[in-house]
């Protein structure tokens, strides 16, 4: 199999080549035109010579006219010396002595990039996914300073993450997604910015931890939940003991107020009909509620006596 550097400058080449052989409208026009005029010359004069003149002339004036999308800037070389950059639009070149060596796509470009089993600073292999966003800003400079700079915003990319992702514990990478972004932006664009490049974000994708450590992660958030639950509790627990109290200085030299709440509490508990409630007796006799109590089974009998009910005769 052929290695990784053969695979770049394959690419590169058909890039180059796919650069240079462009083809436009204005060039075809040329060359039909150049074509046309020299079958007309040859059947008016019967000589062959003039289509072979126009033809090769149309095709030496045809490699004249260059055309550059609105988003491009054209490289030009003058016998390999870089003259200078041309578009958008229409333009001409001097054929066979000038040449286009690239397109510059000045647009935003979305660049995909990994680090796959890389160890954080606590030693946890994760595998990151991010996406760089970037641009060309200085056509010239990504021209002449790198050899290929998509190529290289890609390497400088992955090996950034892989170094920040070696310097970071796993806690902050799971948590300080938004420092690390802005970090990982900085350092491309510090490594990006000679070769005419600008790093507009960095956005993280994805990150992967081993299984194992996600059951663990798992067991640890849901231990901390608990932890939190059984702190709260607590809390509320000491907030309802500083309010009884509170409560019981203010019943303590009122014994109405005491009376009145627990006859309320009493309330409460009887109002639902068949509760039963059993009362201690020393509150029976500190609120003085023995004679209201046996007036009211007194009341009850009474009512019992006087309402008998009914006995159905047997068969």
């Amino acid at each position: 199999m052929p290695g990784m550097d053969e695979v770049l400058a394959a690419r590169r080449a058909a890039r180059a080549s796919r650069s240079q052989s462009r083809a436009n409208v204005v060039s075809v026009f040329i060359l039909i035109v150049s074509f046309l005029t020299g079958i007309l010359l040859t059947a008016a004069t019967q000589n062959p010579g003039w289509l072979v003149i126009f033809v090769l002339a149309g095709v030496f004036f045809s490699q004249s006219p260059k055309i550059a999308k609105q988003w491009e800037r054209a490289v030009v070389l003058r016998l390999g010396k870089y003259t200078g950059l041309r578009g958008p639009g229409l333009f001409w070149i001097f054929p066979f002595v000038e040449t286009i060596s690239i397109y510059i796509d000045q647009r935003v470009i979305t660049t995909s990039f990994a680090a796959e089993e890389t160890l954080t600073s606590d030693t946890v292999p994760v595998n990151v996914d991010a996406v760089l966003f970037w641009m060309v800003h200085d056509s010239e400079k990504a021209a002449l300073e790198v050899q290929d700079y998509a190529q290289a915003v890609s390497w400088a990319a992955q090996t950034g993450l892989r170094d920040i992702i070696g310097r970071t514990s796993l806690s902050d990478l799971l948590r300080g997604r938004e420092r690390i972004e802005a970090e990982l932006q900085a350092l491309i664009d510090s490594r990006s910015n000679p070769w005419g490049v600008t790093v507009q974000s960095v956005e993280m994708r994805d990150i992967v931890i081993p299984t194992s450590l996600q059951d663990a992660m798992s067991r640890e958030a849901q231990a901390s939940r608990e932890k939190s639950a059984r702190i709260i509790l607590g809390q509320a627990e000491v907030e309802i003991a500083q309010l009884f109290f509170e409560a019981a200085k203010s019943y303590e030299n009122n014994p109405t107020a005491l009376h009145l709440r627990a006859m309320n509490i009493l309330y409460e508990g009887l109002k639902e009909k068949g509760a039963l409630m059993v009362v201690p007796s020393n509150v029976v006799e500190s609120m003085g509620l023995g004679g209201y109590l046996g007036a009211a089974a007194l009341r009850q009998q009474t009512m019992a006596a006087a309402n008998p009910t009914p006995v159905s005769p047997t068969a």
